[in-house]
């Protein structure tokens, strides 16, 4: 047994974890706030974060890799965009896709593409539907749910961007098998 395989997380489970957190917290500190302003809907933040946690668990497949892409990205995010608050609903977010992603086994969750596919989509969709409702239920003022149907209104606006981006990772985790990238 080698002492990489020893440890928790090796050398390359450790990159993997800050390329993703480093790609959700930096595309969404620079894009999302663009992209919220003209459409006024969320779908960015849930798209790249949802994708990011896809593609890191896929690859590593540990208990906590999404936690600690979450933490990173919220440390990124907030590196760049300090008044971004509404962060911290992402970060619960990650921490509830890494129990759901623990508790759906990943080898059962990862092991036959069939199953890929509606493993992430759970995951993503309900991860995305607590951020939401954090986000609306304690990060917003009541004036701008009111758009929405409130809190749980906006719940479901995440939801949908959290099924685009379960959507973006499962397609890129198919794309990566079929070419024999990785795994």
């Amino acid at each position: 047994m080698s002492v990489e395989s020893e440890r928790l997380f090796g050398t390359r489970n450790l990159a993997t974890i800050a390329l993703f957190a480093a790609m959700w917290g930096v595309l969404n500190s620079i894009f999302a706030p663009v992209v919220f302003r003209m459409t006024g809907l969320p779908i960015l933040c849930d798209m790249v974060g949802f994708a990011s946690l896809t593609l890191a668990v896929w690859l590593v497949r540990r208990f906590g890799v999404a936690s600690m892409v979450g933490v990173i990205a919220t440390l990124i995010n907030f590196l760049f965009n300090p008044s971004g608050v509404h962060f911290l609903g992402f970060t619960v977010a990650s921490f509830v896709y890494d129990i759901l992603a623990r508790l759906m086994g990943y080898e059962r969750a990862f092991g036959k593409p069939s199953r890929i596919t509606a493993y992430i989509l759970l995951n993503s969709v309900l991860s995305a539907a607590v951020a939401g409702l954090i986000i609306g239920s304690f990060l917003m003022s009541p004036e701008a749910l009111v758009r929405w149907g409130g809190a749980l209104g906006w719940s479901g606006l995440h939801a949908v961007g959290g099924f685009i981006g379960g959507f973006v990772g499962a397609a890129s985790i198919a794309a990566l098998v079929r070419r024999k990238v990785a795994r």
